[in-house]
């Protein structure tokens, strides 16, 4: 694990821009096409502006999130709706991506058919990870039905997850997909988050997800 502390949110998100748009140019230099996989939330929401203006070929990029709620793409809580106003605007706009939400099924009659349309693009060619006090990556949550599955050495690419006290179920890639990215950026903020990541270090991977990926991992850091 590499470890890189930024002056404020701002620089990091101006610096991890530039790093990503440069790994996905050099990977297309050997490539007819790459893959990114982004997480949701608000946390990447300044990194997606400064990369969508980044002069790539985006045509011959497929884009998919980590992790995603299992709400239609107009809900307010669809990371998809964010990657849409973010990420996939101005010259990424010609970028392609891969949705996780199928209208008329769960998340469970779906992963199946999306493990399927995500192994098209594997391994990814850059991985960015969030990740929360508790530890989760993606949606790899400690203690969560469906945690086993989706760390389990054979898992496929994408496997559904309930977290208890939630109401909208959840997909996320599996640990397999997010060990064998060609690159991995984790971002976090704040010193809660800092601490969390150090614990991560010492406890085994079904509690602290996030461990699964350290190991090879680039993490972003700023108060």
């Amino acid at each position: 694990m590499k470890l890189i502390e930024y002056a404020d949110r701002e620089a990091l998100a101006i610096d991890l821009a530039n790093v990503l748009a440069g790994e996905l140019e050099n990977a297309l230099l050997s490539h007819d096409r790459v893959s990114l996989a982004v997480p949701g939330g608000t946390t990447p929401g300044p990194i997606f502006d400064s990369l969508s203006a980044a002069s790539l070929d985006w045509a011959r990029v497929q884009v998919m999130l980590t992790d995603e709620r299992w709400v239609s793409p107009d809900h307010e809580m669809s990371n998809a709706g964010l990657l849409r106003k973010r990420l996939l605007v101005g010259p990424a706009a010609a970028a392609g991506f891969t949705p996780f939400f199928v209208d008329g099924l769960t998340a469970a009659e779906a992963s199946e058919d999306l493990s399927d349309t995500v192994g098209q693009y594997l391994p990814l060619s850059v991985l960015v990870l969030g990740m929360g006090a508790d530890m989760h990556t993606a949606s790899l949550f400690p203690g969560s039905d469906g945690l086993a599955a989706a760390m389990a050495g054979d898992a496929p690419a994408v496997c559904p997850i309930h977290v208890a006290g939630q109401d909208i179920g959840r997909i996320t890639l599996s640990r397999p997909v997010l060990e064998g990215a060609m690159s991995t950026h984790v971002v976090i903020f704040g010193d809660e988050k800092r601490a969390a990541l150090e614990r991560a270090l010492t406890l085994p991977a079904h509690e602290a997800p996030i461990g699964a990926v350290l190991k090879e991992a680039v993490v972003h850091w700023a108060a």
